[in-house]
């Protein structure tokens, strides 16, 4: 009885943790990184305690929380590095961490933001910003990147990126797909007019 009992425990805080993950993963990606641990913890239904009990801290939570989306931004880079040509190869990273990003709102401050306690992710970008620096590196020693560009212009791009709003998660990827043949014809070294993806329409601002 008591090892069913313990059994029982164990898959009752597996389901826990999962249902923390999930929820927190949805709110981030909707809400940003400013959702509060007690709104997480409404929404997967258990105590603010429950959550502390599996994530230390917030940090904590995020970093598993995004663990899946670091990993596809450093096989992406990863992709990019391998490609023969190194314009072809930085117009996929460009294109491809646009795309990750519009649809994650959460994963895309936490990319540009610095979360000193959140120790792993933090190596895991620095780890993708190195790639990047020498994918940059070779689209320049080829001519195709203009020579002035430096690593925080991809930096504000995914800023500005991160601030499409738009509710249908396939109206953000092709707005993100414009924004980014934008960026891309105004890096490089010698811009060659091409025919932009299709204009999505967008919310104006009011005064």
């Amino acid at each position: 009885m008591t090892a069913q009992v313990g059994t029982s425990l164990r898959s009752d805080a597996r389901d826990n943790r999962l249902r923390i993950l999930v929820v927190a993963r949805a709110a981030f990606a909707a809400d940003g990184l400013d959702v509060p641990i007690r709104e997480i913890a409404r929404r997967a239904e258990v105590g603010v305690a429950t959550v502390y009990r599996h994530f230390q801290t917030k940090e904590a939570l995020l970093t598993e929380a995004f663990a899946e989306q670091m990993a596809s931004c450093s096989a992406i880079v990863e992709e990019g590095l391998a490609a023969d040509d190194p314009w072809s190869g930085f117009c996929l990273v460009v294109e491809r961490l646009m795309e990750v990003h519009a649809l994650d709102r959460g994963f895309a401050r936490a990319f540009t933001s610095q979360l000193p306690q959140a120790v792993d992710f933090a190596a895991d970008r620095d780890r993708t910003v190195r790639m990047l620096f020498d994918l940059v590196r070779r689209a320049q020693d080829a001519g195709a990147l203009r020579r002035d560009f430096v690593l925080e212009d991809i930096s504000l791009a995914l800023m500005a990126n991160e601030g499409i709003r738009v509710e249908s998660p396939a109206m953000r990827v092709a707005a993100s797909r414009r924004f980014a043949a934008l960026m891309l014809q105004s890096f490089q070294a010698d811009p060659v007019p091409a025919a932009l993806p299709p204009a999505v329409r967008l919310p104006l601002s009011r005064g």
